[in-house]
């Protein structure tokens, strides 16, 4: 593993501050010529793998949020061990993410602590790394299976080689009808989807807003890419601007 700097601030990359704007606005550049190698094999095999067969299985096989029984601490401090294999640009542990997401909310929005804790809550889905789950069902840009991939997808229609939904559903629409909402359409399965299940699933008091940021984060596709918005329906499109907000901040 990664050896990390206890003295490392990952704060110094995202602050908002005028000086480190330069900075912020070069992450996420998905190169295939210049990303780590760990991270063009985290999206091929993501894209690769991922369908409709595999998604509906794993859902199938977490439903009952059986794996383990831990605090937020405890599970905030597993994800000390973990490092995103698909992040190009910060090569720390989860739990500094996870701080300095919450810290920065804190700055913006003082007096929404749903938000604050949103913020510290996102990323605990990736404790599926410690239950058996490779990377690639695990971290990464989310996207619908049962259609074909939008032009904003990482690394494009060609990452999805070998890919046998690519074929049986080779349409914009693919299996969804249009604007069905998103609550309709089966993402590709990771921590977003993971955590949001595991909180309807435990009851959870967070608003609404809360867990539909949570579910779709990481679908930059389609809150940062403007993709698949004939998917959605007019909650979507109404929830989209905390989504938008919460990629401010993460």
């Amino acid at each position: 593993m990664t050896q990390v700097d206890e003295h490392f601030d990952p704060s110094l990359v995202y602050r908002p501050e005028p000086v480190h704007v330069e900075k912020q606005q070069k992450l996420r550049m998905f190169d295939v010529a210049h990303c780590p190698d760990r991270v063009v094999k985290t999206y091929r095999d993501m894209h690769r793998n991922q369908t409709v067969e595999f998604v509906t299985k794993k859902l199938q096989d977490f439903h009952m949020c059986s794996r383990g029984h831990m605090t937020v601490m405890e599970a905030l401090q597993t994800l000390n061990k973990f490092i995103d294999a698909s992040d190009p640009d910060v090569d720390v542990p989860n739990i500094y993410h996870a701080f300095q997401t919450a810290e920065r909310i804190r700055e913006r929005h003082p007096d929404k602590e749903w938000f604050q804790l949103t913020g510290l809550l996102h990323d605990l889905g990736k404790l599926l790394a410690f239950f058996g789950e490779p990377q690639w069902a695990v971290v990464g840009d989310t996207f619908p299976v049962g259609c074909i991939p939008a032009p904003s997808v990482v690394f494009g229609i060609d990452s999805f080689e070998g890919n046998p939904d690519i074929e049986k559903y080779n349409s914009q629409l693919g299996k969804y009808e249009k604007n069905c909402g998103l609550e309709n359409v089966l993402m590709s399965w990771g921590h977003d989807e993971y955590l949001y299940r595991v909180l309807i699933y435990n009851k959870c008091k967070l608003p609404d807003e809360a867990l539909f940021v949570i579910r779709f984060h990481s679908f930059y596709p389609w809150h940062s890419g403007g993709d698949y918005m004939y998917l959605c329906d007019n909650r979507d499109l109404e929830l989209l601007q905390w989504v938008q907000e919460f990629k401010y901040v993460n």
